[in-house]
């Protein structure tokens, strides 16, 4: 598995810090998918203006558009991550990803809203047929089960989605599929929006990230992970509570609970993963929590 790297003037390549910690959360949970970058949709900024892309969460692309919200949304869809039964005709899809803060934090709880077409492009108004809402988890995560949706007039290939973190504005956008030919017709497509898709068997698989205008300081004095906190609990000069078992190390297979030591400060494992450089315990919150 190797990270998203960034290409900019010259010799400036790097990995960016939201791309390093997607890696970091999707090991042992969600599969990354070959074929090019992970979309981001970044929300408009307040009043309606851009919101420039932040240096900790740019991957070297634009800052994402909304969409317009269409004719067809309706309020109170369901909650479910499963718009299908067993017997819904059409092809098989499952959409997964994450919702990250502007410095690249991934955010949990954050109301996903999803509606579509069905497979002959027809929207459900009388009921909820494909529409359903769902909250990310603990990682940021969400997935979504669905089918591939049909075409009808004038668009092409979507599915519409409305993201909204704790406390804060709706994103209305929409994700679109890669290599569709009414991509070049449609005059709402947004290639910063296309999902990353893949053949699995007579299923497809996609994933894509959003990144919303959340404030996220990383210096936060009230944030508890913040080391500079003079009243965090888990400030490294205290003694932790739980010995570590061991000091970190690239290679190891850790899982969840384990505990090791790394800079002489103790963390706790969120997810099991294979560890590797550049994913050391104060690298990657979504693996190891201090303490």
């Amino acid at each position: 598995m190797t990270p998203e790297v960034t290409e900019g003037s010259g010799d400036d390549r790097r990995i960016s810090r939201k791309t390093l910690l997607k890696a970091a959360l999707v090991v042992g949970t969600v599969p990354l998918l070959a074929g090019g970058g992970v979309a981001l949709a970044r929300d408009a900024g307040t009043g309606g203006r851009p919101l420039a892309p932040t240096p900790n969460c740019d991957d070297g692309d634009g800052p994402t558009h909304e969409r317009i919200e269409g004719p067809y949304f309706k309020p109170d869809s369901p909650l479910r991550t499963s718009l299908i039964t067993g017997s819904t005709p059409g092809v098989r899809l499952t959409v997964s990803g994450y919702v990250f803060g502007r410095a690249c934090k991934p955010i949990p709880g954050v109301l996903l809203d999803f509606w579509q077409a069905d497979t002959n492009g027809a929207y459900d108004m009388s009921g909820y047929a494909f529409r359903g809402h769902q909250f990310t988890d603990q990682s940021g995560a969400f997935t979504l089960t669905t089918i591939v949706p049909g075409l009808y007039p004038g668009r092409t290939r979507h599915i519409h989605v409305k993201a909204q973190a704790p406390g804060s504005g709706i994103l209305t956008t929409q994700l679109d599929f890669p290599d569709e030919p009414r991509n070049n017709t449609d005059s709402i497509f947004d290639p910063a929006l296309l999902m990353n898709v893949r053949a699995v068997g007579s299923a497809k698989e996609g994933t894509f990230d959003f990144v919303l205008d959340v404030a996220q300081d990383p210096t936060d004095p009230t944030d508890p992970t913040d080391p500079t906190d003079p009243t965090d609990p888990t400030d490294p000069t205290d003694p932790p509570t739980d010995p570590p078992g061991s000091t970190w190390a690239a290679g190891t297979l850790y899982n969840a609970g384990d505990r090791v030591t790394y800079g002489g400060v103790a963390y706790r494992c969120l997810q099991a993963h294979s560890a590797m450089a550049g994913w050391e315990p104060p690298n990657v919150p979504a693996l190891w929590e201090r303490g």
